[in-house]
């Protein structure tokens, strides 16, 4: 490094914003070279100066008292608004109000589309090769206990063989951002994805049947736990294994 490439990096390297190399090669050149050492020298001094309290110059106490007072005066001085106005804001606060609403009620709309759909593209995905169980077992107390330390909820799990929906197994899910439990059951062939998380909503719901890409999707909330079941079996038959879950027989 030179005198002319230190000298326009000086500035720089005393504010601490040369990178690692580039200030190393700053230090050894002020070690071997007395001109460049002095020149930092006084930056440095003429910036500790700049900094010090007595450049500053304080304001007097009465200041804030007086402009406390012209802002008052200025405020008495406003005219208040007409009850033409007055109504207009009212008006057009209600307008924000619907609005905000309805695209409220739009996105939800929207959100509760978007979860059938990955619902539903969950579902085919499981009934690809490979894919379909995390743990294969027609257990339950094989199958429930595998989700412990793997989620954040311990699922519900129960083996309705005698009722015509034998338990197949269970996987783990992505649905709506968030880890979800998923158990397979299965009625003549037919697979059955049953997904479940932890339902924000206190209150137990009963099934409600969705149509998706030719798939029937029943939802439900049951004791703090929300439900979803999809398939392909005819949405009787789909209603029936809703019932015999929710019962436990």
């Amino acid at each position: 490094m030179d005198c002319k490439d230190a000298r326009e990096l000086l500035p720089v390297y005393l504010d601490g914003e040369l990178d690692l190399i580039r200030s190393l090669e700053m230090e050894r050149h002020l070690q071997d070279c007395v001109a460049c050492f002095e020149s930092g020298k006084a930056v440095r001094t003429l910036s500790d100066a700049i900094r010090s309290d007595s450049l500053y110059q304080s304001a007097p106490a009465t200041l804030r008292d007086r402009v406390r007072v012209a802002l008052r005066k200025e405020t008495a001085r406003r005219v208040r608004p007409s009850p033409v106005y007055r109504w207009l804001a009212y008006a057009a606060a209600l307008a924000v109000v619907f609005f905000l609403g309805w695209n409220i009620g739009r996105l939800q709309i929207a959100s509760n589309d978007v979860l059938l759909q990955e619902i539903v593209a969950s579902h085919v995905r499981s009934l690809m090769p490979g894919h379909l169980t995390d743990v294969l077992s027609s257990d339950q107390h094989t199958v429930k206990p595998w989700f412990n330390g793997r989620l954040d909820f311990s699922p519900k799990v129960i083996d309705l063989r005698d009722q015509g929906f034998p338990l197949v197994g269970g996987r783990i899910d992505y649905l709506n951002h968030r880890s979800v439990a998923v158990l397979i059951y299965s009625r003549n062939k037919h697979i059955i994805n049953l997904f479940t998380w932890p339902s924000s909503e206190t209150a137990d719901t009963p099934p409600r049947a969705e149509m998706i890409q030719g798939f029937h999707i029943l939802r439900w909330v049951q004791e703090g736990a929300a439900y979803s079941a999809v398939s392909d079996l005819n949405e009787h038959e789909l209603f029936e294994f809703a019932t015999t879950f929710r019962t436990g027989h």
